[in-house]
C-alpha cells in the first residue's frame, strides 16, 4: 500500500535496517530531501509487521527499495514495485527510472526496466541506471543498448519468446548477459518456449553458438527452424518479441540499431502474428540435431 504520515516512520525503520545496519550506508545519505516529496510504499507481514519499503519521487524516480533479509525471495519486492508502478500510472507518469544495485537488476528487468549507461558507484555500492517507458518505444542505437533491451525483453516475458534472425547475431545472442537471461527464463518459467527462426542456419552451425549448447540441455524449451519459402527469405530485418508487450525490431538484420519497447502489447501482437505463419511453414533445423540437439 502507498502510505504517508505515521506509516512512513515504519518505512524508514525498514530502510534503516537494510541500508544502514546491513549495508553500511551512512544515515545522512539514506535520508534526503526527496523523502517529504515522495510517495512511499510499505509492505507488512501477516501480523502487520513492516517488512519492506520503497518510494517514488515526483519525477518518476523509484528508490529506497528495501526488504528485510528474512523476507527476500518471497515476492515482496515485486509486489512493492508493482504498487509504485500502478501509482505512477494513475498519476500520469509515463517514464519511471531508478538506480539499481547490480544484484537487484533482475527484479527490475522482469518489470520492464531497461539498463542504460555504465556501472557506477553510489554510497559504496555498484549500481546501474534503469528506465521503464510505459506505452512507448525507444531507440536502440548501439550494441550495448541492444544487449540491455534484449535482456529486459527476455526477463519480462511471461511464457513465450519469438526470435527472427539471420544467424543469431554475434555480439547479441551470444552475449553473456543475454545468455544468462535466457537460461533464467527457460529454467525458471513453467512452460517456457523460445522459438528461433533463422535465415542462415549453415553459418550458425559452422561458427557455433552458445545457444546451441543451451538448446541441447533444454530441447523442450528452445527450438530452431530455418526459413525456406522464397518470399520469407526476402525479409531483411530481424526482431525479438515476447508475450508481455516487449520487442526489439531492426529494419536491417545485419545491424543492431532499431526500436524497442517493453510495454506496447498491440505492436508486440502484430509481430507475433507476423512470426507465427512463417514459423509453421519453415523447416526444423535437423542439422542441429546432428550436433546432439
Amino acid at each position: 500500500m502507498v502510505v504517508d504520515g505515521a506509516a512512513r516512520d515504519a518505512a524508514h525503520a525498514v530502510r534503516t535496517a537494510v541500508f544502514v545496519d546491513e549495508q553500511g550506508v551512512s544515515p545522512d545519505i539514506e535520508r534526503d530531501a526527496l523523502d517529504v516529496l515522495s510517495r512511499h510504499v510499505l509492505a507488512t507481514g501477516p501480523d502487520g509487521t513492516p517488512i519492506g519499503a520503497g518510494r517514488i519521487a515526483p519525477d518518476g524516480r523509484i528508490g529506497r527499495m528495501a526488504v528485510l533479509a528474512d523476507w527476500r525471495g518471497r515476492g515482496v519486492g515485486e509486489a512493492m514495485l508493482q504498487t509504485l508502478l500502478d501509482d505512477a500510472r494513475e498519476r500520469g507518469l509515463r517514464s519511471t527510472w531508478l538506480h539499481a544495485q547490480l544484484p537487484a537488476m533482475g527484479l527490475y528487468a522482469r518489470a520492464g526496466f531497461v539498463a542504460e549507461g555504465p556501472q557506477f558507484d553510489e554510497a559504496g555500492i555498484a549500481h546501474r541506471t534503469m528506465r521503464r517507458h510505459a506505452g512507448a518505444a525507444f531507440a536502440v542505437e548501439d550494441a550495448d543498448t541492444a544487449v540491455d533491451a534484449t535482456v529486459t525483453i527476455i526477463a519480462s516475458a511471461r511464457r513465450t519468446i519469438a526470435l527472427r534472425s539471420r544467424d543469431l547475431d554475434p555480439g547479441l545472442y551470444d552475449h553473456p548477459d543475454v545468455l544468462a537471461a535466457l537460461r533464467r527464463f527457460v529454467t525458471g518459467t513453467r512452460g517456457a518456449s523460445v522459438q528461433m527462426l533463422l535465415h542462415d542456419p549453415a553459418t550458425v552451425q559452422r561458427r557455433g553458438s552458445p545457444l546451441l549448447a543451451l538448446a541441447q540441455r533444454l530441447p523442450s524449451a528452445l527450438a530452431f527452424r530455418a526459413v525456406e519459402d522464397p518470399v520469407d527469405r526476402e525479409f531483411a530485418g530481424a526482431f525479438l518479441v515476447n508475450d508481455a508487450g516487449g520487442f526489439h525490431v531492426r529494419t536491417l538484420g545485419t545491424r543492431m540499431d532499431g526500436d524497442a519497447a517493453t510495454d506496447l502489447p498491440g505492436r508486440a501482437r502484430q509481430l507475433q502474428q507476423q512470426f507465427a505463419p512463417v514459423w509453421e511453414r519453415s523447416r526444423v533445423c535437423s542439422e542441429f540435431r546432428a550436433l546432439g540437439i
